[in-house]
C-alpha cells in the first residue's frame, strides 16, 4: 500500500506541476485558441488521479487495519553513551559535570505525502507520515547529542530532554539536549 501511495502522490505532483508551470504560461500564450493539447489534458488528468491513487490507498490502508492495534516501536540501536531522563544514575556516581550537549535537526516531508496526511485528516488515524518524520528527527538529533558528547569524553548524558516546534507547513524543528557527565 505504501508504494500504491507513493506511485498516487508522484503522478499527483508532477500532474500539478506541469499544469501549473508549463499549462498556466500554455494557455497565457495560446488564448485565442481554447483548444486543450494532449499533454495538458495528461497533466490534469494526473493530477486528478494521482488525487484518487492516494485515496484510494489511505482507504484500503485503513481497511487493513481495522481497529489498529498499537505494535511496540523497535528497539533502537545500543549506543556506548548513557542516556537518562534523570539527574541521578541509580547506583553510578557521577564523577564529573563535562557541560552541555545538543542535537538537532529540522524535516519536512514531500508535497505528495503532505497530501496523503490531509487526505487521514478527514478520514482520521493516525497521521503516520509525520510521525515516521518525527521519529528519524528524533534519532538524528540523539545521534548527533550522544556523538557530541562522545566528543567530549562523556559516559553518560543526564537530564536528556526532547523539543519540538513547527518552522513552517509541515516542517519540524527537533532538538534533544541534556548534560554530558563522567561517571566515577
Amino acid at each position: 500500500m505504501k508504494t500504491l501511495r507513493y506511485l498516487g502522490s508522484l503522478t499527483f505532483v508532477l500532474g500539478l506541476f506541469t499544469a501549473v508551470f508549463a499549462g498556466i504560461p500554455w494557455y497565457v500564450v495560446v488564448a485565442e485558441d481554447p483548444v486543450v493539447p494532449g499533454w495538458l489534458r495528461l497533466a490534469v488528468f494526473g493530477l486528478l488521479g494521482g488525487i484518487l491513487v492516494v485515496l484510494l490507498a489511505l482507504a484500503l490502508e485503513q481497511r487493513a487495519r481495522g481497529a489498529s492495534v498499537d505494535a511496540p516501536l523497535p528497539d533502537e540501536p545500543g549506543h556506548t553513551i548513557l542516556l537518562q531522563n534523570t539527574d541521578v544514575l541509580p547506583g553510578r556516581e557521577i564523577a564529573e559535570t563535562i557541560g552541555l550537549v545538543q542535537g538537532h535537526t529540522v524535516f519536512a516531508i514531500w508535497l505528495g505525502q503532505d497530501l496523503s496526511a490531509i487526505v487521514r485528516l478527514i478520514l482520521g488515524g493516525e497521521l503516520t507520515e509525520y510521525t515516521e518524520m518525527m521519529g528519524r528527527a528524533r534519532s538524528i538529533a540523539t545521534a548527533r547529542m550522544t556523538a557530541q558528547a562522545a566528543e567530549m569524553g562523556a559516559d553518560a548524558v543526564i537530564n536528556v530532554r526532547y523539543m519540538t516546534t513547527s518552522v513552517v507547513g509541515s516542517a519540524a524543528e527537533l532538538l534533544v539536549y541534556g548534560t554530558a557527565v563522567k561517571l566515577g
